[in-house]
Formats: C-alpha cells, sequence, structure tokens
C-alpha cells in the first residue's frame, strides 16, 4: 500500500491506511495497533516535505473527522475537528461572525497539521496557528482521550500545541477566534534594492506584510494586507502589467473577508526549506541568501519568501522567545535542490536559524537541542503520554536521538 507527499519527495508503504468516523473508533483501533507493535503516524493533506508521516505501520487519515464541533460567539472560542482542512473552516466561522486570526497563504493542509508543524502567515505581532489554541484532545498510546488546555494544563499545553505528532492523536482543537473582519489585498512589483531599504516602514504599516524576491528579475512581488471596513465594491484601480516571473503574484486590488483573501493558488509542485531567523538578523541573512544565489546558483529562479512573525512560548516554536523574520527557498519538484539547500542551510545556521518542522532541513539532534531552550522538556512530556514511542516513526526517533 504506497503514499506519497504532495511534492513527492516522500514515499512510503504503510501496512494499513485507514480513517476512523469517530474518536471511540479512533481510539480502539490505537489500542490495537499499539498491542500490535505498529508505529501509528497521522496524515493530513501530505504538505510537509520530510519525512512526518511517513510510516511501514498503520497511517490514519482524519478526514472523517471534519466540520466544526462546536462554536461560543460570545467568548469567541470555536472547537473543531482534527481533520478539517483550512479551506473548509473560513464560510462556517463567518456564519457565526467569527475568523481565525491569522493563517498562511496555502489553506489545503488539515488543521491539526497545520498547527502541529507551527505553520505560519505573515505579521510582525501575530503567531504561527498554533498560538490560536487554547485546548486539545489527544488519543494516547493508552487509547484514552486527554483534554490539555491553558485552564487545566497551563504546562503541558506549550508541549501540544506544535508537537509533531509525538505525543498522541490529536482529534479536537479548539481555537481563540476574533471577530469576522475584511481585509485589503494590494500587491505590486518593485526593484529590490528599493522594497529592501523600505521594509520597515511596509511591515509597520500594515497588519501583513511579505515579498517575494525574484532572482532572475532582482525584483519583490509585494503583498501588503491591512483589515478595512470597506467592501470590494468601493475599490478602484486595474492590475499593473508585470513581466516575467512575478507575473503570478500580483493582481488587481481586494477587499474580502479574511479566509478568501489570505490563501493562494500553488498549482506547480515544489521543494521548500524555511528558517526563522531572530527578527534583528533576519535583513543580513536575506541579504546573505541573495549573495549565494545571485553568484552560486544562478539557475534558480523560483522566489524566496521574507515573512515576519511574533514570538511565542510554545517549546517546540520555531518563533520561541523571539520574533522572527523566515525567509523561505524554493526548487521545482522535478530539478535537484540538494546542493542549492545545502549551502542555504549553512547561511542559515549562521544566523541561529530554526527550521520549520514540515520543511526541508538537515539539523542534527544536538543542533536542535541547542537551537530549542525546551528541548528535553518536551520530550519528558513525550515519554510521559508516549513510554514505548508507538507515534515515533524512524524520522522522529532520528531528530530525537531516540533508539530504535
Amino acid at each position: 500500500m504506497a503514499w506519497q507527499n504532495w511534492s513527492g519527495s516522500v514515499t512510503a508503504e504503510p501496512q494499513q491506511i485507514v480513517s476512523p468516523s469517530s474518536e471511540s473508533e479512533l481510539s480502539e483501533i490505537v489500542r490495537r495497533a499499539v498491542k500490535d507493535e505498529q508505529t501509528i503516524r497521522v496524515v493530513g493533506t501530505g504538505h510537509s516535505f520530510v519525512p512526518l508521516c511517513a510510516t511501514d505501520g498503520l497511517l490514519l487519515s482524519l478526514d472523517n473527522l471534519q466540520g466544526v464541533v462546536a462554536l461560543d460567539e460570545s467568548r469567541g472560542v470555536g472547537t473543531i475537528w482534527a481533520g478539517s482542512k483550512l479551506h473548509q473552516l473560513g464560510e462556517p466561522l463567518l456564519e457565526a461572525g467569527l475568523a481565525l486570526e491569522n493563517m498562511g497563504d496555502i489553506d489545503r493542509q488539515s488543521l491539526a497539521g497545520a498547527i502541529g508543524t507551527g505553520t505560519h502567515g505573515t505579521g510582525p505581532t501575530l503567531g504561527n496557528m498554533s498560538t490560536q489554541v487554547v485546548g486539545l484532545h489527544i488519543i494516547t498510546a493508552t487509547g484514552d482521550i486527554i483534554e490539555i488546555s491553558t485552564t487545566n494544563d497551563p504546562e503541558r499545553i506549550h508541549a501540544a500545541r506544535v508537537s509533531l505528532g509525538a505525543l498522541g492523536i490529536v482529534s479536537r482543537v479548539t481555537l481563540r477566534l476574533l471577530p469576522a473582519y475584511r481585509l485589503h489585498e494590494r500587491t505590486w512589483v518593485e526593484p529590490f534594492d528599493k522594497c529592501f531599504a523600505r521594509r520597515d516602514e511596509l511591515i509597520a504599516a500594515t497588519r501583513h506584510f511579505e515579498f517575494f524576491w525574484s532572482p532572475r528579475d532582482d525584483a519583490c512581488a509585494c503583498k501588503a494586507l491591512h483589515p478595512t471596513e470597506k467592501e470590494s465594491h468601493e475599490l478602484e484601480g486595474k492590475r499593473e502589467a508585470v513581466p516575467g516571473r512575478l507575473e503570478r503574484y500580483v493582481q488587481e486590488a481586494r477587499i474580502d473577508f479574511s479566509h478568501r483573501i489570505f490563501p493562494s493558488e500553488r498549482n506547480r509542485l515544489f521543494n521548500e526549506m524555511e528558517f526563522a531567523i531572530p527578527e534583528a538578523a533576519g535583513p543580513a541573512c536575506m541579504q546573505d541568501i541573495r549573495r549565494l544565489m545571485l553568484e552560486r546558483f544562478p539557475d534558480v529562479t523560483w522566489p524566496v519568501e521574507y515573512r515576519t512573525l511574533g514570538g511565542d512560548e510554545t517549546w517546540l516554536s520555531p518563533a520561541y522567545q523571539r520574533d522572527a523574520v523566515t525567509i523561505s527557498i524554493h526548487q521545482a519538484a522535478d530539478l535537484p535542490y540538494n546542493e542549492f539547500f545545502a549551502a542555504a542551510e549553512e547561511v542559515f545556521r549562521a544566523y541561529e536559524g530554526r527550521p520549520h518542522w514540515g520543511k526541508l532541513h538537515a539539523q542534527s539532534p544536538a543542533e536542535l537541542a541547542a537551537l530549542y531552550p525546551r528541548w528535553e522538556a518536551f520530550q519528558k512530556v513525550c515519554q510521559a503520554l508516549d513510554p514505548q514511542g508507538c507515534f515515533l516513526n524512524d524520522y522522529l526517533r532520528e531528530i530525537f536521538a531516540v533508539n530504535p
């Protein structure tokens, strides 16, 4: 039974792929798999570029556990089935007058996968998606369903938000939500030097700002989103003409509800590496990446994405206790990337970058332990909830330095 991720960079042959329809069924499946000494992993849409989901044991899909469980408009919280895809949440939340605080520019991922890997959008005061989590239902290796929340377990919630699926199976997620809001999106292209010189101004002027630098054009496609009370019919202006590779990033200005503005299409398959750099060092790191690509890898034409990320207290968050700049590099899925990514990773290492958990990197257990101050504390929570390592596949055992 073969499985592969979205880009084709990871393949696996699990003994079984199972899609339970309830938490009780999920618990029973876990108990049987543990008894049979199977490694258990959960798969969403396979948007991770590393082998987080790969297993030769039991691969669980939560596609039958989707949708809204309950919404409390007065408190601004909602409980969602963990298998829900991000693109399925916007309209039901809007009907209740609610919205996610922030999200990335891809909305195909499952909710549990997005929060469990620290997926994020952009904004200097906004954390990754896991910072919106106030509670989780987790099926442990005993098959028990436990709740970890900010109120009943304020210590372990910092481990459970970004857990890589190592603590157990997240079945429900309770999120802190905002009143529904509209965003005004503006996109444009300008030379790299101009964009980079005024990046702080652009970041400060909008709730969300990011740019994609194209090495072929040495220009940036800029994207700014800001809350507005206006409606779409009040917009004026036309889409500017954009030559070359950046054309797909620029469109007419738009106003719409946030969940309709955040995502963008990803029609071409690619592989990706991303590191979160301490905020103050982000600009210098970006300049070094730019120099590396122009001088050593001029054939790489995929744009580099530059975003901001607010710090948080989640133990395995790449923004743990520090504001960050995230820099993402890409290469087409059908083209070689190892040499380029390895060279870029040396640049990221020099700036004490922390890797995105769903994207390619080659950090050793010792390096990760040095980057994450609560690394050992997280592993103690893992050992307490899963002493036999039933949820650890070969990849997680490698990065956590756990013996088979």
